[in-house]
């Protein structure tokens, strides 16, 4: 919870940030590559959020995948990213008259019922919102990692705990699993709550607190993950300078990066992770460097 030694210099580090080289090439760190993780799965190759595209984030040879979770009219956990389902689903046309179609106003059986992958090709016709069980379950038969994030739960309340349940439940906070979970949010009181609930669990607020905020954050979230448009190398120094709640180094996931300048610049801020809706982009763009 407390910055090392090195978070004395923070502030002049900030103070001489136009002096670094924002496009280096190597990680501040010196230690491998950032962790790719496939935005709602490999989201540019198929329908976002459901089965298929973690399906051909796996085929792709990525092991962390990332989700948006929600909650049903009748308390059931859902995969979906906007709290509207007209986006990604044809509910205007199989309900037309209950607009604006909130995820909250249908029971599970009528999400069920929609079609999620049209939107996106032909090709995925009668692809399903899939519920956090099964999205759950394929994430297992997949062996994969999963960045879950608590999707406006303002929406929502007690999602937390029913999540963590849910998880527990399928056998994902057992020891053996916790380092292939990360919940994150949006919120920052979501956050807590979920570290408070379960402290083993990792965790990640989405957002840049400011460097004097930094040390709040530090008590409840293990990861800053912030859009990579608001990053410098010396904001990603300034996290890095802070301990979490499990007493190792603050670390930070870039969101959303798509093509292969991006994902260099960005890796040579020293962040530890990359979400990209095309993994395979960024991999091949790392490993050219």
């Amino acid at each position: 919870m407390h910055a090392r030694v090195v978070a004395a210099t923070v502030a002049a580090v900030l103070g001489t940030a136009a002096l670094l080289s924002p496009g280096s090439d190597a990680r501040a760190g010196g230690v491998g590559e950032p962790t790719v993780v496939a935005h709602r799965g490999a989201s540019a190759y198929a329908p976002e959020n459901t089965l298929a595209s973690i399906d051909k984030a796996a085929q792709l040879g990525f092991s962390w995948v990332e989700n948006d979770v929600q909650r049903t009219k009748d308390g059931e956990l859902v995969v979906i990213h906007d709290d509207s389902l007209q986006r990604t689903t044809n509910v205007e046309r199989v309900y037309p008259d209950r607009a604006p179609w909130k995820v909250k106003d249908f029971t599970a059986a009528e999400i069920a019922r929609l079609d999620a992958g049209s939107w996106y090709s032909p090709a995925y016709a009668g692809t399903r919102v899939p519920t956090l069980e099964q999205y759950m379950r394929r994430v297992e038969h997949n062996h994969e990692k999963l960045l879950l994030e608590i999707k406006n739960p303002e929406l929502y309340p007690g999602i937390e705990q029913q999540t963590l349940k849910l998880l527990g439940n399928e056998g994902w906070l057992d020891h053996k699993h916790l380092d292939r979970l990360i919940v994150q949010s949006f919120s920052a009181d979501s956050i807590r709550t979920v570290h408070e609930l379960k402290p083993a669990i990792t965790t990640g607020y989405l957002g840049s607190p400011t460097v004097a905020q930094l040390h709040q954050y530090a008590g409840f979230t293990d990861l800053v993950n912030p859009s990579y448009g608001s990053l410098s190398k010396a904001y990603v120094a300034a996290v890095h300078a802070f301990d979490g709640p499990h007493g190792r180094p603050l670390e930070m996931f870039a969101w959303t990066v798509n093509d292969a300048a991006t994902a260099r610049k960005i890796a040579g801020y020293d962040v530890d992770g990359i979400i990209t809706n095309r993994p395979d982009v960024v991999r091949a763009a790392l490993a050219s460097d």
